[in-house]
C-alpha cells in the first residue's frame, strides 16, 4: 500500500516548511542566547585567567623580595666575616698569646652571626612562601570546592574516624 502524495499533499514538505519557518522566526533568538552564553563564559574565563595571573606576578614578587633578602644577609655575612679576619689578624699582630683567643672568640661570633643571619632569611623565605602557598591553596579551594562537594568530603572525614581510630585504640 504505497501511497502516491502530491509536493503540497506529502507530510514531509509540510515538516520541512515547520521546520524552515521555526528557524526563520526563532534562529535568531536561539544564536543570540547561544553565543550571549559562550560570551559570558569568555569573560569569566578572561577574568580568572587575569586574576591568576596577578596572583602568579605577586608570588614572583615576593620570591623576588626574599631572594634579594638573602642576597643581602649573605653578603652582610661576607663583610661580617672578613671584618672579623682582618680583626683577628691586627690582633694576632699587638699581641700573640691574647689575640688568638681573641680572634677565635670573634670568629665564632661571626659565625654564630652568619648562622643567625642565615637561619633568618631562610626562615623569612619559608614564611613568605608559606604565606603565598596558603593564599593560592585557599583561593584554589574556593575556586574549585563547592559545598556539595564539601559536605561530602566531611561526610567521608566522619565516616572514617572509627577505622582510622581503631589502632590508636588498640595501642
Amino acid at each position: 500500500m504505497d501511497h502516491q502524495y502530491g509536493f503540497w499533499d506529502d507530510p514531509k514538505t509540510w515538516v520541512a516548511a515547520a521546520f524552515f519557518i521555526f528557524f526563520i522566526l526563532f534562529g535568531s533568538k536561539i544564536w543570540a542566547a547561544l553565543t550571549a552564553i559562550l560570551d559570558k563564559r569568555a569573560d569569566q574565563v578572561r577574568t580568572e585567567l587575569a586574576e591568576a595571573q596577578k596572583l602568579r606576578s605577586e608570588a614572583e614578587a615576593l620570591l623576588a623580595d626574599a631572594k634579594k633578602r638573602r642576597e643581602q644577609a649573605m653578603a652582610d655575612a661576607k663583610a661580617l666575616l672578613d671584618g672579623a679576619r682582618a680583626q683577628a689578624q691586627q690582633l694576632a699582630a699587638s699581641a700573640a698569646a691574647e689575640a688568638e683567643a681573641s680572634a677565635a672568640r670573634r670568629e665564632k661570633m661571626a659565625v654564630d652571626r652568619i648562622t643567625t643571619a642565615e637561619k633568618a632569611a631562610v626562615d623569612d623565605v619559608r614564611s613568605i612562601a608559606a604565606e603565598v602557598a596558603a593564599v593560592a591553596a585557599e583561593n584554589v579551594i574556593r575556586a574549585s570546592l563547592t559545598p556539595e562537594a564539601g559536605g561530602a568530603l566531611v561526610d567521608r572525614a566522619i565516616a572514617s574516624l572509627p577505622t582510622a581510630l581503631a589502632p590508636k585504640r588498640a595501642a
